[in-house]
Protein backbone atom coordinates (compact mmCIF):
# COMPACT_ATOMS: atom_id res chain seq x y z
CA UNK A 1 0.00 0.00 0.00
CA UNK A 2 2.60 2.58 0.80
CA UNK A 3 4.04 4.25 -1.65
CA UNK A 4 8.04 5.57 -1.72
CA UNK A 5 6.41 9.01 -2.76
CA UNK A 6 3.80 11.00 -1.96
CA UNK A 7 1.42 11.87 -4.89
CA UNK A 8 -0.43 15.01 -4.21
CA UNK A 9 -3.37 14.53 -6.98
CA UNK A 10 -6.25 17.24 -7.79
CA UNK A 11 -9.39 15.91 -7.17
CA UNK A 12 -11.73 15.34 -10.40
CA UNK A 13 -14.37 12.44 -10.44
CA UNK A 14 -14.60 9.52 -8.96
CA UNK A 15 -17.06 6.54 -10.01
CA UNK A 16 -18.94 4.20 -7.36
CA UNK A 17 -21.52 1.34 -8.19
CA UNK A 18 -24.80 2.98 -7.66
CA UNK A 19 -23.97 6.75 -8.01
CA UNK A 20 -22.04 9.41 -8.95
CA UNK A 21 -19.55 11.57 -6.23
CA UNK A 22 -21.56 14.08 -4.06
CA UNK A 23 -19.86 16.77 -2.21
CA UNK A 24 -21.05 18.36 0.75
CA UNK A 25 -21.01 21.69 2.66
CA UNK A 26 -21.02 20.59 5.95
CA UNK A 27 -17.63 20.95 8.49
CA UNK A 28 -15.33 18.17 9.51
CA UNK A 29 -12.41 18.81 11.02
CA UNK A 30 -9.14 17.25 12.65
CA UNK A 31 -8.08 16.99 16.16
CA UNK A 32 -4.38 16.56 16.73
CA UNK A 33 -3.77 13.37 18.79
CA UNK A 34 -0.48 13.13 18.78
CA UNK A 35 2.26 14.36 16.69
CA UNK A 36 6.05 13.33 15.46
CA UNK A 37 5.80 9.82 15.59
CA UNK A 38 8.40 7.60 13.20
CA UNK A 39 6.23 6.70 9.99
CA UNK A 40 3.18 5.25 11.85
CA UNK A 41 0.59 2.72 9.89
CA UNK A 42 -1.80 1.96 12.63
CA UNK A 43 -3.57 3.22 15.51
CA UNK A 44 -6.19 0.76 17.78
CA UNK A 45 -6.88 -0.09 21.45
CA UNK A 46 -6.96 -2.99 23.55
CA UNK A 47 -9.65 -4.52 24.97
CA UNK A 48 -10.06 -3.55 28.93
CA UNK A 49 -7.98 0.08 28.17
CA UNK A 50 -10.10 2.68 26.56
CA UNK A 51 -7.80 5.39 27.83
CA UNK A 52 -4.67 3.78 26.10
CA UNK A 53 -4.17 3.93 21.66
CA UNK A 54 -1.78 1.93 20.70
CA UNK A 55 -0.10 3.36 17.53
CA UNK A 56 2.41 0.89 14.99
CA UNK A 57 5.46 2.70 13.64
CA UNK A 58 6.26 0.80 10.61
CA UNK A 59 10.58 0.82 11.34
CA UNK A 60 9.40 -1.67 14.12
CA UNK A 61 7.96 -0.68 17.19
CA UNK A 62 4.72 0.09 19.23
CA UNK A 63 3.74 2.93 20.95
CA UNK A 64 1.25 4.10 23.61
CA UNK A 65 -0.32 7.00 24.08
CA UNK A 66 -2.24 8.10 27.41
CA UNK A 67 -4.36 10.55 28.52
CA UNK A 68 -2.40 12.71 25.46
CA UNK A 69 0.97 12.04 26.28
CA UNK A 70 3.33 9.86 24.10
CA UNK A 71 5.04 7.65 26.51
CA UNK A 72 8.78 7.72 25.95
CA UNK A 73 8.88 3.90 25.88
CA UNK A 74 7.48 1.87 23.61
CA UNK A 75 5.25 -1.14 24.51
CA UNK A 76 7.29 -2.94 21.71
CA UNK A 77 10.63 -2.66 19.84
CA UNK A 78 11.30 -5.33 17.44
CA UNK A 79 13.06 -3.10 14.93
CA UNK A 80 16.12 -5.53 15.07
CA UNK A 81 13.69 -7.82 13.53
CA UNK A 82 11.82 -5.87 10.95
CA UNK A 83 12.82 -5.32 6.80
CA UNK A 84 11.70 -1.86 7.10
CA UNK A 85 11.78 0.23 3.90
CA UNK A 86 9.65 1.24 1.21
CA UNK A 87 5.91 -0.97 1.48
CA UNK A 88 8.22 -3.20 4.29
CA UNK A 89 8.17 -2.83 8.10
CA UNK A 90 5.82 -3.78 11.12
CA UNK A 91 2.58 -3.33 9.52
CA UNK A 92 -0.23 -5.00 11.19
CA UNK A 93 -1.07 -5.30 15.40
CA UNK A 94 -4.09 -7.15 16.96
CA UNK A 95 -5.31 -7.66 20.15
CA UNK A 96 -6.89 -11.01 21.58
CA UNK A 97 -10.24 -9.76 22.33
CA UNK A 98 -10.05 -11.29 25.28
CA UNK A 99 -7.03 -9.34 25.88
CA UNK A 100 -7.98 -8.32 29.58
CA UNK A 101 -7.66 -11.94 30.28
CA UNK A 102 -5.15 -13.05 28.27
CA UNK A 103 -2.68 -10.66 27.53
CA UNK A 104 -1.99 -11.76 24.43
CA UNK A 105 -1.21 -9.99 21.10
CA UNK A 106 -0.52 -11.06 17.27
CA UNK A 107 1.97 -8.72 15.11
CA UNK A 108 2.24 -8.56 10.99
CA UNK A 109 5.88 -7.81 9.72
CA UNK A 110 8.02 -8.13 7.46
CA UNK A 111 11.29 -10.12 8.73
CA UNK A 112 14.92 -9.61 8.19
CA UNK A 113 16.84 -10.89 6.52
CA UNK A 114 14.95 -12.11 3.06
CA UNK A 115 11.63 -10.15 3.91
CA UNK A 116 9.43 -13.02 4.33
CA UNK A 117 5.80 -12.10 5.89
CA UNK A 118 5.45 -13.47 9.96
CA UNK A 119 2.44 -13.36 12.11
CA UNK A 120 4.09 -13.78 16.15
CA UNK A 121 2.03 -14.06 18.94
CA UNK A 122 3.19 -11.92 22.23
CA UNK A 123 1.97 -11.67 25.37
CA UNK A 124 1.74 -8.29 27.68
CA UNK A 125 2.72 -7.52 31.25
CA UNK A 126 2.60 -4.17 33.36
CA UNK A 127 1.77 -2.35 29.96
CA UNK A 128 4.88 -3.89 28.05
CA UNK A 129 5.07 -6.75 25.76
CA UNK A 130 7.40 -9.58 26.58
CA UNK A 131 9.88 -9.93 23.86
CA UNK A 132 11.12 -13.66 25.31
CA UNK A 133 6.94 -14.72 24.91
CA UNK A 134 7.14 -14.04 20.85
CA UNK A 135 5.33 -16.98 19.28
CA UNK A 136 5.59 -17.40 15.39
CA UNK A 137 2.24 -18.61 14.06
CA UNK A 138 2.71 -17.96 10.70
CA UNK A 139 5.51 -17.65 7.92
CA UNK A 140 5.18 -16.39 4.13
CA UNK A 141 7.81 -16.40 1.54
CA UNK A 142 8.01 -12.86 -0.12
CA UNK A 143 9.17 -13.10 -3.83
CA UNK A 144 9.29 -9.07 -3.77
CA UNK A 145 9.80 -6.49 -1.79
CA UNK A 146 6.10 -4.62 -2.21
CA UNK A 147 2.49 -5.71 -2.07
CA UNK A 148 3.15 -7.29 1.51
CA UNK A 149 -0.79 -7.13 2.93
CA UNK A 150 0.11 -6.55 6.60
CA UNK A 151 -3.71 -6.33 8.42
CA UNK A 152 -4.14 -8.40 11.03
CA UNK A 153 -7.99 -8.29 12.14
CA UNK A 154 -9.96 -10.79 14.51
CA UNK A 155 -13.60 -11.14 12.72
CA UNK A 156 -17.07 -12.06 14.27
CA UNK A 157 -15.60 -15.76 14.30
CA UNK A 158 -13.09 -15.28 16.97
CA UNK A 159 -10.46 -16.58 14.33
CA UNK A 160 -7.50 -14.28 13.36
CA UNK A 161 -7.95 -12.37 9.53
CA UNK A 162 -4.35 -11.99 7.73
CA UNK A 163 -4.74 -9.95 4.32
CA UNK A 164 -1.58 -11.02 2.32
CA UNK A 165 -0.83 -8.88 -1.05
CA UNK A 166 -0.10 -10.63 -3.74
CA UNK A 167 3.69 -10.79 -3.43
CA UNK A 168 4.54 -8.00 -5.65
CA UNK A 169 6.40 -6.52 -8.74
CA UNK A 170 3.98 -5.17 -10.94
CA UNK A 171 0.75 -7.00 -12.48
CA UNK A 172 1.31 -10.36 -10.27
CA UNK A 173 3.51 -12.09 -12.93
CA UNK A 174 3.68 -15.09 -11.65
CA UNK A 175 0.13 -15.33 -11.35
CA UNK A 176 -0.44 -15.36 -7.63
CA UNK A 177 -3.45 -14.30 -6.81
CA UNK A 178 -5.54 -16.76 -8.91
CA UNK A 179 -3.46 -19.32 -7.82
CA UNK A 180 -5.34 -21.63 -4.54
CA UNK A 181 -2.00 -23.41 -3.91
CA UNK A 182 -0.40 -20.06 -3.47
CA UNK A 183 -1.04 -17.78 -0.10
CA UNK A 184 -0.29 -14.55 -1.94
CA UNK A 185 -3.10 -12.39 -2.98
CA UNK A 186 -5.26 -14.21 -0.32
CA UNK A 187 -7.58 -13.29 2.94
CA UNK A 188 -6.70 -16.32 5.45
CA UNK A 189 -7.83 -16.90 8.52
CA UNK A 190 -6.38 -18.71 11.46
CA UNK A 191 -7.61 -20.36 14.82
CA UNK A 192 -5.28 -19.12 17.14
CA UNK A 193 -6.50 -21.34 19.73
CA UNK A 194 -4.46 -24.10 18.03
CA UNK A 195 -0.45 -23.60 18.76
CA UNK A 196 0.18 -23.57 15.19
CA UNK A 197 -2.66 -22.98 13.33
CA UNK A 198 -3.14 -23.89 9.69
CA UNK A 199 -4.30 -20.87 7.62
CA UNK A 200 -7.78 -21.17 6.16
CA UNK A 201 -8.48 -19.15 2.72
CA UNK A 202 -11.14 -17.12 2.57
CA UNK A 203 -11.01 -15.43 -0.65
CA UNK A 204 -8.68 -15.25 -3.04
CA UNK A 205 -7.35 -12.42 -6.27
CA UNK A 206 -6.27 -9.70 -3.97
CA UNK A 207 -3.69 -7.55 -5.06
CA UNK A 208 -2.61 -5.28 -1.81
CA UNK A 209 -5.35 -5.66 1.07
CA UNK A 210 -3.68 -2.72 2.85
CA UNK A 211 -6.54 -2.49 5.21
CA UNK A 212 -9.75 -4.36 6.18
CA UNK A 213 -12.27 -3.92 8.75
CA UNK A 214 -15.55 -5.72 10.62
CA UNK A 215 -18.72 -3.22 10.55
CA UNK A 216 -18.94 -3.64 14.39
CA UNK A 217 -23.09 -3.66 14.18
CA UNK A 218 -23.37 -6.45 10.89
CA UNK A 219 -20.25 -7.79 11.01
CA UNK A 220 -19.60 -7.35 6.94
CA UNK A 221 -16.44 -7.33 5.81
CA UNK A 222 -14.89 -3.97 3.92
CA UNK A 223 -11.48 -4.08 2.33
CA UNK A 224 -10.08 -1.59 0.68
CA UNK A 225 -7.34 -3.28 -2.17
CA UNK A 226 -4.82 -1.16 -3.81
CA UNK A 227 -4.97 -1.08 -7.83
CA UNK A 228 -2.24 -1.54 -10.20
CA UNK A 229 -2.23 1.55 -12.67
CA UNK A 230 -5.45 2.72 -12.96
CA UNK A 231 -8.40 1.53 -10.22
CA UNK A 232 -8.71 1.97 -6.93
CA UNK A 233 -11.33 -0.50 -5.05
CA UNK A 234 -13.52 -1.19 -2.76
CA UNK A 235 -14.85 -4.44 -1.64
CA UNK A 236 -17.37 -6.58 1.11
CA UNK A 237 -18.55 -9.39 1.96
CA UNK A 238 -21.89 -9.75 4.20
CA UNK A 239 -21.71 -11.89 6.95
CA UNK A 240 -22.57 -14.97 6.69
CA UNK A 241 -21.20 -15.58 3.41
CA UNK A 242 -20.13 -18.69 2.77
CA UNK A 243 -18.00 -20.88 0.66
CA UNK A 244 -14.58 -19.14 -1.43
CA UNK A 245 -14.92 -16.02 -2.82
CA UNK A 246 -12.84 -14.61 -5.93
CA UNK A 247 -12.14 -10.89 -5.74
CA UNK A 248 -10.82 -11.25 -9.65
CA UNK A 249 -7.41 -9.49 -9.62
CA UNK A 250 -5.45 -9.88 -11.96
CA UNK A 251 -8.18 -11.30 -14.13
CA UNK A 252 -9.95 -7.96 -13.59
CA UNK A 253 -8.29 -4.53 -11.83
CA UNK A 254 -11.33 -3.02 -10.42
CA UNK A 255 -14.54 -3.74 -12.71
CA UNK A 256 -12.25 -3.40 -15.80
CA UNK A 257 -10.62 -6.19 -17.46
CA UNK A 258 -6.78 -6.66 -16.62
CA UNK A 259 -5.37 -9.72 -18.11
CA UNK A 260 -7.47 -12.24 -20.75
CA UNK A 261 -6.69 -15.44 -18.94
CA UNK A 262 -9.48 -17.78 -16.83
CA UNK A 263 -10.02 -16.78 -13.40
CA UNK A 264 -8.99 -19.55 -10.23
CA UNK A 265 -11.46 -21.11 -7.80
CA UNK A 266 -14.53 -19.03 -5.99
CA UNK A 267 -17.33 -17.20 -6.92
CA UNK A 268 -16.30 -13.78 -8.04
CA UNK A 269 -17.04 -10.91 -6.03
CA UNK A 270 -16.60 -7.22 -7.91
CA UNK A 271 -15.93 -3.81 -5.83
CA UNK A 272 -19.07 -2.03 -4.90
CA UNK A 273 -16.82 0.71 -5.49
CA UNK A 274 -14.11 2.35 -7.21
CA UNK A 275 -11.79 5.26 -8.38
CA UNK A 276 -9.54 5.91 -10.62
CA UNK A 277 -6.09 7.28 -10.83
CA UNK A 278 -7.41 10.87 -11.23
CA UNK A 279 -8.08 10.84 -7.46
CA UNK A 280 -5.56 9.19 -5.94
CA UNK A 281 -2.80 6.19 -6.70
CA UNK A 282 -3.63 3.58 -3.10
CA UNK A 283 -6.45 3.36 -1.93
CA UNK A 284 -6.70 2.89 2.37
CA UNK A 285 -9.29 1.22 3.68
CA UNK A 286 -11.59 2.59 6.57
CA UNK A 287 -14.49 1.98 8.95
CA UNK A 288 -18.19 1.60 9.16
CA UNK A 289 -18.92 4.55 11.61
CA UNK A 290 -21.30 3.53 14.33
CA UNK A 291 -20.78 6.58 16.60
CA UNK A 292 -22.85 9.15 17.29
CA UNK A 293 -20.18 12.27 17.95
CA UNK A 294 -19.87 12.74 14.17
CA UNK A 295 -23.52 12.33 13.13
CA UNK A 296 -22.29 13.36 9.51
CA UNK A 297 -20.67 9.70 9.32
CA UNK A 298 -22.63 7.47 11.07
CA UNK A 299 -23.64 4.45 9.20
CA UNK A 300 -21.30 5.58 6.22
CA UNK A 301 -17.94 3.48 5.46
CA UNK A 302 -15.28 5.71 5.63
CA UNK A 303 -12.15 5.64 3.56
CA UNK A 304 -10.02 7.42 1.76
CA UNK A 305 -6.30 7.30 -0.46
CA UNK A 306 -2.74 7.73 0.80
CA UNK A 307 -1.62 9.78 -2.56
CA UNK A 308 -3.98 12.55 -2.48
CA UNK A 309 -5.16 12.50 1.29
CA UNK A 310 -8.79 12.42 0.14
CA UNK A 311 -11.43 10.94 1.97
CA UNK A 312 -14.56 9.40 1.21
CA UNK A 313 -17.41 7.88 2.49
CA UNK A 314 -20.72 5.98 1.08
CA UNK A 315 -23.58 4.28 3.09
CA UNK A 316 -22.76 0.89 4.31
CA UNK A 317 -26.48 -0.03 2.56
CA UNK A 318 -25.02 0.71 -0.94
CA UNK A 319 -24.82 4.24 -2.66
CA UNK A 320 -22.77 7.17 -4.03
CA UNK A 321 -19.14 8.12 -2.49
CA UNK A 322 -19.41 11.75 -1.27
CA UNK A 323 -16.12 13.30 -0.60
CA UNK A 324 -15.49 14.49 2.69
CA UNK A 325 -14.51 17.93 3.46
CA UNK A 326 -11.42 17.18 5.34
CA UNK A 327 -7.63 15.92 4.01
CA UNK A 328 -5.10 13.58 5.26
CA UNK A 329 -1.47 13.45 3.15
CA UNK A 330 0.02 10.46 3.25
CA UNK A 331 -3.31 8.76 4.54
CA UNK A 332 -1.82 5.29 6.02
CA UNK A 333 -4.95 4.20 8.26
CA UNK A 334 -7.72 5.00 10.42
CA UNK A 335 -8.24 3.60 13.85
CA UNK A 336 -11.53 3.67 15.96
CA UNK A 337 -12.10 4.03 19.79
CA UNK A 338 -13.12 0.68 21.74
CA UNK A 339 -16.60 1.90 21.74
CA UNK A 340 -16.83 3.10 18.19
CA UNK A 341 -17.30 6.66 19.47
CA UNK A 342 -13.91 8.30 18.22
CA UNK A 343 -12.76 7.76 14.44
CA UNK A 344 -8.88 8.42 13.78
CA UNK A 345 -6.80 9.33 10.87
CA UNK A 346 -3.17 8.61 10.93
CA UNK A 347 -0.31 10.10 8.24
CA UNK A 348 2.96 8.39 7.48
CA UNK A 349 4.01 12.21 8.19
CA UNK A 350 4.30 11.56 11.49
CA UNK A 351 0.56 12.27 13.15
CA UNK A 352 -2.58 10.78 14.06
CA UNK A 353 -5.54 12.94 14.35
CA UNK A 354 -9.07 12.00 15.44
CA UNK A 355 -12.37 13.40 13.24
CA UNK A 356 -14.38 15.80 15.10
CA UNK A 357 -17.86 16.60 13.57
Amino acid sequence: MLRVALVLAVLSTAVAAGGSVASSSATLRLVPVVRSLASPVLATHAPGEPGRLYVVEQPGRIRIVERGRLRARPFLDIRSLVAYGGEQGLLGLAFSPQYARDHTFYVNYTARPDGATKVVRYRARNGRALPGSAQQILRIDQPYANHNGGNVVFGPDGKLWVGMGDGGSGGDPENRAQNPDSLLGKLLRLDVRQASPTPEIVAIGLRNPWRFTFDRKTKDLWIGDVGQGAIEEIDHLPRGTTGLVNFGWDVYEGRSSFENKALGPGRLVQPVAEYTHDDGCSVTGGYVYRGTSIPRLRGRYVFGDYCSGTIWSMPATGGALRVEPIRVPELTSFGESLNGAQLYVVSQSGTVSRIAG
